[in-house]
């Protein structure tokens, strides 16, 4: 009989009420950037409030690189308005992620991410308040630079798939298909120097790559002709390179919301 695999659950806390955890708190490791005054009764790890929550999630991974549990479910303090499960039924579908899996956790189809050459805020009005919260540092680079970066001798992609929210679980497998150093290298461009800030423009490509770095199913090369909402991968989302695209000009984007219990699982596809 398969052993249960090991689950460890990591919450980016700002100021967030965390009562919600109940005793499952004992077995998360919390990492709080609000300060003292905000600091949760629950055991944390106090770290600078910094870009956002994918510079703790980076910051988990290479502190924890060599220790990481079978699967880490991450998530942010405030969860309720990204799903609707129970926290119980959360763990439950994060331990049965799979190698070459992610397991997100969405309240609507996945986004599109194709602005290679820089997010054009001004054009997109439901995403501009992101972008002008706490007087916002624009990125050093453009994504493609970035990407290039990261990724040396890898072409730009046409798009890459994104949960906005980054709540998912992962297996240490995948989070080790690339070496300590690449995360490094991320968490040095994207969170340090201008961009050790708030809010950092570099946090919002970071939701944006999360995906995309774990698996290929994320990632298409080819632009997609038809977005139609029939076409469905196994798991119920816009097949690869069919996600959702926000409309411009738009000031609330209703995308397609899922059912309240749904958990999308994504297989990686090894060519």
């Amino acid at each position: 009989m398969t052993s249960e695999p090991d689950l460890e659950i990591v919450i980016a806390h700002y100021n967030e009420d965390l009562s919600w955890l109940r005793e499952d708190a004992k077995t998360c490791t919390i990492y709080s950037k609000g300060g003292e005054k905000a600091a949760p009764p629950q055991s944390h790890i106090a770290i600078p409030n910094i870009g956002r929550e994918g510079h703790t999630f980076l910051y988990h991974i290479i502190e924890r690189y060599d220790t990481l549990a079978d699967v880490t479910l991450f998530l942010q303090g405030h969860v309720d308005d990204h799903f609707s499960i129970t926290f119980d039924e959360v763990q439950e579908r994060a331990r049965k992620t799979q190698p070459g899996q992610v397991t997100t956790f969405p309240y609507r189809d996945l986004e599109t991410f194709d602005h290679w050459d820089g997010i054009p805020w001004n054009e997109y009005p439901s995403w501009k308040k992101w972008s002008s919260m706490s007087n916002s540092v624009k990125a050093a680079r453009t994504p493609a630079e970035y990407w290039q970066l990261f990724f040396p001798g890898k072409a730009v992609p046409d798009s890459v798939g994104f949960q906005p929210g980054a709540l998912f679980a992962v297996r240490k497998e995948d989070i080790h298909q690339h070496p300590r150093s690449v995360y490094q290298l991320i968490m040095q461009e994207f969170f340090s120097g201008d961009m050790a800030h708030v809010n950092p423009e570099t946090g919002h490509l970071m939701e944006r790559y999360w995906q995309a770095i774990f698996s290929p199913e994320y990632i298409c090369w080819n632009k997609a002709t038809d977005t139609s909402k029939a076409e469905r991968n196994q798991w119920g989302q816009r097949a690869r390179g069919r996600w959702h695209v926000t409309p411009r000009g738009l000031e609330v984007d209703e995308a397609t919301i899922h059912p309240k219990d749904r958990v999308v699982q994504y297989v990686l596809i090894v060519s």
